[in-house]
């Protein structure tokens, strides 16, 4: 098992047990802050550029001062130098707006091997439970003040819904709309296959966070001989999917094995898709 490694812009590796943020960062008082987090593959962040890029529309976004692209990624090489690479990783970049009264951003990285529970769903699936937002599916694009598909710092709302998926026997959640429309899931964007087209959600109409692996998957659809769209779908939409998955860095692509408590058949696509995206390795003909 491999420790987990911190390294803080402008401190280099920091040793464990060593404090890396002050007690009135704003990124903890107030959640003021946005991270992404990487698949570490080989020693090598997958999809690192346009991690960044979602990572500098979303401080463009709260008007958070970030460095330049070249520190960030000196800063992700320092805590990945050395890393096992038959070991996957889960690389994590964290941008606060640092100390209250003002100052510099915190900016560090952390390194630490994807869980077991990640790599199991891979294989398993997981279950999910549909769970109402509150909010109609187009209202937070209308809302000027309201910075919309930023990985935020402030992850209140996630860890309530993941605790309710515990509470209620599932593995996870996908939010939906109060018009009726399936969003996203706490810490994933939701695929789905009908009649031959690879759909997610829209971003831009709905204010979710724009899925980088999500979208990695939709560009290469047609690899799979499918064609890739963005719908809103309705949750009779999902159930009437020919297969549905979970999208996120760390998992890849999980398929949904149960909605609601409805069984799903296992697609014999998931193994074609997680070994596209490299988190399966292909089957032998």
């Amino acid at each position: 098992m491999e420790a987990t490694r911190v390294t803080v812009l402008g401190r280099g590796l920091v040793p464990a047990g060593e404090p890396v943020l002050r007690g009135d960062d704003r990124g903890v008082l107030h959640g003021d802050g946005l991270f992404e987090t990487l698949h570490l593959r080989g020693g090598v962040p997958w999809l690192l550029e346009p991690h960044l890029a979602r990572l500098r529309a979303g401080a463009a976004a709260i008007d958070l001062p970030l460095p330049p692209d070249a520190a960030l990624v000196e800063l992700l090489d320092a805590v990945r130098a050395g890393w096992p690479p038959e070991t996957e990783g889960a690389l994590r970049l964290v941008c606060t707006r640092g100390p209250e009264g003002g100052g510099p951003v915190t900016v560090y990285a952390t390194l630490g091997e994807v869980p077991a529970a990640a790599r199991l769903a891979r294989r398993t699936g997981v279950t999910v439970a549909t769970l109402p937002l509150g909010v109609a599916a187009r209202s937070r694009p209308e809302l000027g003040w309201l910075p919309g598909g930023v990985k935020s710092t402030s992850y209140a709302l996630s860890t309530a819904a993941r605790r309710w998926a515990r509470r209620t026997g599932v593995d996870d959640v996908l939010w939906v709309s109060t018009d009726g429309y399936v969003l996203e899931g706490p810490t994933a964007n939701v695929v789905w296959l009908r009649d031959g087209t690879l759909c997610t959600v829209p971003a831009a109409q709905t204010g979710i966070l724009p899925g980088v692996t999500a979208h990695h998957l939709l560009e290469r659809a047609g690899e799979l001989g499918l064609t890739p769209a963005e719908h809103l779908p309705t949750v009779p939409d999902l159930h009437a999917a020919e297969a549905i998955w979970l999208t996120s860095s760390l998992r890849g692509p999980v398929e949904i094995t149960a909605l609601d408590g409805t069984p799903r058949p296992r697609s014999p696509l998931t193994r074609r898709i997680q070994a596209l995206l490299g988190f399966r390795r292909p089957s032998p003909r």
